[in-house]
């Protein structure tokens, strides 16, 4: 595995006000994690786990109550981390696409290149296209997100992020709001990525996609990663009961 790390995560921590304010969700205990750059992490658990709150905070969506998040060895928890310089570095796809809606697929691949890159509108377009292409998409460019299947969004979700040639996409359960049979679309896509040398971190319940693609599988529960490892480390010879239970009732 490359040695290079990408992200490095030290003795995270999130807690949240329980209601009432007065009991404390801990929804992150203290969690340790390196990603290596060209790698493939896959965050797997029950509902509730940390799985999210976890990705959320590698580019402090969600702000962090302890503990520190380290991008290309810089920390980005500290006062005064230029954190919109960091979150150009990372690319976030979530569960429901959050495209603009009055916006054509173009445009919404295009806003953040020429805004926040000071890209040129013709190469941001340019560059939208090829990615669009690259997906099958290249018919759609000037269609609306309500004219798109929920694949079709997802997949233009995914190429937006690349639009701002990002060292790490984050995924957030990418295809849990996808029909069935929309599922394999935008899992081949992020198997494209996976084999190209792309890093990611991917918060999902495919445990096929797990197995297949990831270098690197995390198991989470009550805001702590229980068990580690390869594909092979988590899915064939689970170490811990809590684990071996929660593959039991979804393989």
């Amino acid at each position: 595995m490359s040695t290079e790390t990408l992200i490095a995560v030290t003795s995270l921590t999130k807690h949240f006000k329980g209601r009432g304010g007065k009991a404390q969700i801990h929804a992150l205990d203290g969690v340790d994690l390196d990603i290596y750059r060209g790698k493939t992490v896959v965050i797997i658990g029950p509902s509730g786990s940390g799985k999210s709150t976890l990705l959320r905070c590698l580019n402090l969506l969600e702000v962090p109550t302890g503990g520190s998040v380290a991008v290309d060895g810089v920390d980005i928890t500290k006062p005064g981390a230029d954190i919109d310089k960091f979150r150009q570095k990372m690319g976030m796809v979530f569960q429901h696409f959050n495209l603009f809606p009055h916006m054509t697929v173009l445009r919404n691949m295009t806003l953040a290149p020429v805004k926040l890159l000071k890209m040129d509108r013709e190469q941001a377009e340019a560059r939208a296209m090829e990615l669009l292409k690259r997906v099958g998409l290249e018919d759609r460019a000037n269609a609306y997100p309500s004219q798109l299947s929920g694949g079709q969004k997802q997949r233009v979700a995914i190429v937006r992020a690349l639009c701002m040639s990002p060292e790490i996409l984050l995924f957030d359960e990418p295809t849990s709001a996808l029909d069935p049979e929309m599922v394999g679309e935008v899992l081949d896509v992020m198997k494209s990525l996976a084999k190209e040398g792309m890093t990611m971190a991917c918060v999902t319940h495919e445990m096929g996609f797990a197995r297949e693609v990831a270098n690197h599988v995390i198991f989470m529960d009550g805001g702590k990663i229980v068990e580690q490892g390869s594909p092979a480390d988590i899915f064939d010879r689970p170490q811990s009961e809590r684990l071996q239970s929660f593959l039991a009732k979804i393989l």
